[in-house]
C-alpha cells in the first residue's frame, strides 16, 4: 500500500516576519534552506519526491531530494497552498485591523479558499502521486494542505511547524492519516498560510 509523508516547506521570508503567504510565492529564507537540508538527513528513503510550484515548497523538495539521491523534483499546481484571497502579505496585525473579529470568530473574507475547494483539488493531485508509486513517495506542500486534509479526517487544528509533516495511507478504502512527523526543530514561528 502507498504511503506518503506530506511535509511543510522550509521557513520562507514572509513566514520569517509573521506574513500570511497564501499563494503569494516568497522565497526560503537562509534559515529554511538551512531547515531543508537538516530534514533531508532525517528522512529515510523514498520511492520519489513531488512538490507544489510555489518557490518555498519546490525549493525545498529539491534541497531534500538531492541529499537523497532521487529526481528530478516534479511539482503538481494542485498541490499549492490555499488562496487567502485579501489577506496574502498581510501580519495579523494588519487582518486584524481591515477584518475585526475574524480570525477569532474563523471566518475568512470573499476569495479565501475554503477547505471543500482545496480538499477537491488536493485530492486530484494525491490519487495521481499514488497512481504512480508502489512505495512511499514525499509530498513537500503547505501548512493549509496538511490542515485542510486533517480537518477532513476529524483531527483536531495543530500547528504545523517548517518541516514538519504527516503520513498518508492509501488503500482500496481511500485514505489513512498516519502519525505526524517534526524533521526538524520547531522555532514556533507563527503559522502563516
Amino acid at each position: 500500500m502507498p504511503r506518503l509523508l506530506l511535509v511543510r516547506h522550509g521557513e520562507s521570508e514572509w513566514n520569517a516576519v509573521g506574513r500570511w503567504q497564501g499563494q503569494a510565492d516568497p522565497p526560503l529564507s537562509p534559515r529554511g534552506l538551512d531547515q531543508a537540508e537538516a530534514a533531508a538527513r532525517a528522512l529515510g528513503s523514498f520511492e520519489s519526491v513531488t512538490a507544489s510550484p510555489l518557490r518555498r515548497a519546490a525549493d525545498t523538495a529539491v534541497v531534500i531530494a538531492a541529499e537523497l539521491g532521487i529526481g528530478p523534483v516534479p511539482t503538481d499546481p494542485d498541490l499549492m497552498e490555499r488562496d487567502a484571497g485579501p489577506w496574502q502579505g498581510l501580519t495579523r496585525v494588519e487582518i486584524e485591523a481591515g477584518w475585526p473579529g475574524h480570525l477569532d470568530a474563523e471566518t475568512r473574507p470573499e476569495g479565501y479558499e475554503d477547505d471543500e475547494a482545496l480538499m477537491g483539488r488536493v485530492g486530484e493531485a494525491l490519487g495521481r502521486i499514488v497512481a504512480r508509486t508502489d512505495g512511499d513517495a514525499l509530498v513537500v506542500t503547505h501548512g493549509g494542505v496538511i490542515y485542510a486534509l486533517e480537518a477532513a479526517c476529524g483531527e483536531p487544528w495543530q500547528r504545523v511547524p517548517n518541516l514538519g509533516g504527516r503520513w498518508l495511507e492509501w488503500s482500496g478504502d481511500g485514505l489513512a492519516l498516519g502519525p505526524r512527523v517534526e524533521l526538524v526543530p520547531d522555532a514556533a514561528v507563527p503559522d502563516l498560510l
